[in-house]
């Protein structure tokens, strides 16, 4: 016979997820005067581990996402301040740089496709700018001959996702939250209420609100009634991490973007040396595993874009998981279930939506409303629509 679950305090909120989402709002839930916990068995782990840590709205605009633009640049705008006042806190530095993006094309059709990217940006009042392949090129020396023409990008920014994740974890620490480290294994509900979960421990952790952050893992925890279960599934994807060379002109200068035999493609430096190269997306359930031929493809198309980029160390090879929604944004604020909160399915820009994410998630938290760039992200946007009821004739 099991033994009855022990019981901790109880917060105001309970944060299940310690990834940078989850450490954000609790983060500055505390700072608005909530006693606040998190339940996580490693906090700043997550899917940020594997994240590239580019800050791009403008280049991740994808076509019908003018919606989550608006979300996107709010969180942009918000970043330079959000990173000094996270370094002023902690004493950590964050990797925190503007050093734009040049988005470039290698073929004919690529060029098209850019080109027709351009003007979908200007429609949106966004700001980049066409050069022609030399211009590209003497931007960045290391890029192939073929280049074709490209997008500069002088707004877009970058951040060390690991270095973000530790920082947020000190913050957190000295701002009074509490961490359970632990694994939440099943939401209570009580009175049609939330009212906090039970961890693998027996640990009984109750809260007045629980906000769910889990990521990817989200909709597999057990208690959630399935009316509010979050729709999030796993998108895998497979980054590589390479070493440039201190005695040398960095290999590059900013992120290079492109697309290579119809795969997106990324290389990020750093401005410790280290360069990200990604990422696939792989819709393949719960596999993290690093496959050789996922390696091939981000090297060969690497190479294929920057040459000298297999002259440099493989230091890293990872896969994490992205947590996808049904239309890839973020699940933001109260579910049909009283007390339960979502801050998940942020899918690839849950870097970029770190700062706007803690500020919304505070303000729903100490009962305000959610500012309206935020408020089509609401969970509720997936409640099953009632089916119509039959008329008599």
């Amino acid at each position: 016979m099991s033994s009855p679950p022990s019981s901790s305090r109880t917060s105001d909120v309970l944060v299940v997820g310690g990834g940078i989402i989850g450490l954000v709002t609790a983060w500055r839930a505390a700072l608005r005067g909530l006693a606040t916990a998190v339940v996580d068995p490693a906090p700043g782990g997550g899917a940020a581990r594997v994240a590239a840590g580019m800050l791009a709205p403008v280049t991740e605009l994808h076509y019908g996402e003018r919606t989550l633009l608006a979300l996107d640049l709010a969180s942009a705008e918000r970043y330079p301040a959000f990173a000094a006042e996270l370094s002023e806190a902690t004493g950590h530095g964050l990797g925190y740089r503007r050093c734009g993006t040049l988005a470039v094309a290698l073929d004919a059709d690529d060029r098209a496709h850019l080109r027709e990217l351009h003007a979908f940006q200007e429609r949106c009042g966004l700001e980049s700018t066409w050069l022609p392949g030399r211009e590209c090129r003497r931007l960045e020396p290391m890029l192939a001959p073929g280049v074709r023409g490209g997008l500069r990008v002088d707004g877009d920014h970058q951040i060390d996702p690991r270095r973000l994740a530790r920082a947020l974890v000190v913050a957190c620490e000295r701002a009074g939250v509490v961490f359970h480290r632990d694994e939440a294994v099943r939401l209570t509900v009580a009175g049609e209420r939330a009212t906090g979960v039970v961890t693998a421990d027996g640990t009984e952790a109750a809260a007045g609100q629980v906000v769910l952050a889990a990521g990817s893992l989200s909709g597999r925890l057990a208690g959630v009634p399935e009316e509010v279960r979050p729709p999030v599934r796993p998108v895998k994807g497979q980054v590589l991490r390479l070493t440039m060379p201190r005695a040398h002109a960095p290999l590059l200068g900013r992120t290079v973007r492109a697309v290579v035999r119809g795969n997106p493609l990324y290389l990020v430096p750093r401005e410790n040396g280290e360069l990200v190269v990604g990422a696939t997306s792989e819709e393949l359930g719960w596999d993290t595993t690093v496959t050789a031929g996922g390696v091939y493809e981000l090297l060969r198309d690497a190479h294929e874009l920057v040459p000298g980029i297999t002259e440099l160390p493989l230091t890293e090879t990872l896969a994490g998981l992205r947590p996808g929604s049904p239309d890839n944004a973020p699940l933001l604020g109260a579910t049909a279930l009283p007390g339960l909160l979502l801050a998940t399915g942020h899918h690839r820009n849950g870097v970029l939506l770190t700062p706007v994410t803690g500020d919304v998630m505070a303000e729903i938290l100490t009962g305000g409303e959610p500012p309206a760039v935020a408020r089509p992200f609401t969970p509720r946007r997936f409640d099953a629509v009632p089916a119509p009821t039959e008329q008599p004739v």
